[in-house]
């Protein structure tokens, strides 16, 4: 028996747009991963499957003991880890006991975990977390340590079926990798949402949600593109053989029309020489004959251009995002950003000499200071001793995207911050992240999923950031330099070979601490 399975399910927005329609499916036992380009509902089918959301129809059998982490973790920052993994009152009743209180209430509490921090500990050792982080306070925590610690959470609880959205976001390569092997050695059923190559490749089944339905694959990654290579390659074929169908119907009835009226030029002069009332009847029956013929023609003409969209439909051919980015040039050798016995908050020195033009990778194991490196670059956070020297205009698209205001639509946003720009060069550079028209007229937390609606549900941290791009774009004119926080974090699956912007060097310097 599946350990949930769904059936019937359909689901629409409160301002009319559907999601989902007449989904029916079942995760079974093992790793399974939920794929499909973003916005296309997979946040929300997790959502409804974990009983955040009801759908409008449909129905959700779910096993006694399930857990869900979205992809967005809010956890209050005052908060104790050991509480967020429910441990709080079990060890501190442990602690009265071990310390000679032999109150009732204390075993009461306890029950059956007297192991339950032992447990604890191995469940974070599995992710790469030290057994300390129970007496840490969330705050101390990086982005990818809070990450962490909600997927230790829902593994503690050894949940009958785990729901997990974009786990690896905001983790390093050791991180992931100690995380997809914790989900790979765990017992029941996992479904996780991911564009993640790494963790697609351990999966055992794929579901792919397309178009508002959702089918499945067996087999990783690999099995999974090898069978869309074989329906593209069908799809094109059936593409070009639509278009060249389209394009003899479009001729024959061209050539018909002209036919036709060459004819009726020739009748004309024949009926000069003919009764009025033979004439009448002869140009009555040619115009006849050229309504039916030319019908004819024209449904053929129209199913032709039906059977090709649908093949270009069928065919789904990706959407591309293209960016031009005039006068952010910058000149060989030209001094970016200078970085001279610069001390961060984290105690870490840096020293390091950008110049132009690079496209530079920083990276570090979470918690090791990235974030706090960026913000001492952009002036957010004072250093302790050194210099900080930035030469050029800077642009800035943070992990955490809070430069929407969810009131306004999506163009108002971009309209605020570029106060300078005309509409036409709004609606320009909105088209080009793919907000084209009503998309752009949508109100931000519509358009991508903030608000009232959990983060995630319509799109997503990916969407917002195609949202955002535009904004800070139009706001910074001309950055020279560039600084994006994870801007890739939830966007579409990535092909095998595929590289996007891939950087020329990592960042050099030192650091000590």
């Amino acid at each position: 028996m599946p350990s949930l399975s769904f059936s019937h399910l359909s689901f629409s927005w409160s301002d009319g747009t559907r999601v989902l329609e007449d989904v029916t499916g079942a995760v079974d036992s093992g790793l399974s991963a939920l794929v499909g380009t973003n916005g296309v509902g997979k946040s929300t089918l997790l959502r409804l499957l974990s009983g955040s959301l009801t759908p409008q129809a449909g129905a959700v059998q779910r096993p006694p003991r399930l857990a869900y982490v979205p992809q967005d973790v809010a956890l209050d920052p005052a908060q104790a880890a050991d509480a967020v993994m429910g441990l709080a009152q079990v060890r501190a009743a442990i602690r009265a006991v071990e310390s000679g209180d032999v109150d009732p209430a204390h075993f009461d509490v306890i029950g059956d975990d007297w192991d339950a921090e032992e447990r604890a500990a191995a469940t974070l050792a599995s992710l790469g977390l030290p057994s300390d982080t129970l007496d840490r306070a969330v705050g101390a925590l990086s982005g990818g340590e809070i990450t962490r610690l909600a997927l230790a959470a829902a593994l503690h609880e050894r949940p009958d079926v785990l729901l997990l959205d974009e786990p690896t976001n905001n983790l390093d390569s050791e991180a992931t990798a100690q995380v997809i092997d914790a989900l790979v050695a765990r017992r029941g059923a996992t479904l996780v949402v991911s564009h993640d190559r790494r963790v697609l490749e351990r999966v055992e089944a794929i579901g792919e949600l397309r178009r508002r339905s959702l089918r499945w694959f067996g087999g990783s990654i690999d099995a999974y593109e090898e069978a869309l290579a074989v329906e593209r390659a069908a799809a094109e074929q059936e593409v070009r053989s639509a278009k060249a169908d389209a394009s003899r119907q479009h001729r024959e009835l061209r050539s018909y029309v002209e036919g036709a009226a060459r004819r009726a030029k020739v009748g004309a002069v024949k009926a000069e020489n003919m009764p009025k009332i033979l004439a009448s009847a002869k140009k009555r029956q040619a115009q006849a004959t050229l309504a039916r013929v030319t019908g004819i023609h024209e449904d053929r003409l129209a199913d032709a251009k039906d059977r090709l969209q649908r093949a270009e439909d069928a065919a789904d051919r990706d959407r591309e995002i293209k960016v031009e980015l005039p006068g952010t040039d910058v000149p060989a050798r030209r001094d970016v950003l200078m970085l001279e016995a610069c001390q961060l908050a984290t105690g870490a020195e840096v020293s390091a000499r950008v110049q132009g033009p690079e496209r530079i990778v920083l990276a570090g194991r979470n918690g090791a200071g990235k974030t706090t490196l960026l913000r001492t670059l952009l002036g957010e956070v004072e250093s302790r001793g050194g210099t900080v020297d930035v030469r050029v205009p800077v642009g800035y698209l943070p992990q955490r995207l809070d430069v929407l205001d969810p009131s306004l639509s999506v163009v108002e946003n971009v309209r605020r911050r570029a106060p300078g720009a005309s509409p036409h060069e709004v609606r320009e550079a909105l088209a080009r992240f793919l907000f084209r028209g009503a998309a752009g007229d949508a109100l931000a937390a519509q358009a991508v999923g903030r608000g009232t609606t959990a983060r995630g549900a319509r799109g997503g941290p990916a969407r917002e950031a195609r949202a955002s791009t535009p904004a800070a774009r139009r706001a910074h004119q001309q950055p020279r330099l560039r600084v994006a926080r994870t801007p890739l974090g939830g966007a579409d699956r990535v092909p095998r070979g595929a590289h996007r912007g891939e950087p020329r060097r990592g960042l050099r310097g030192r650091a000590s601490a």
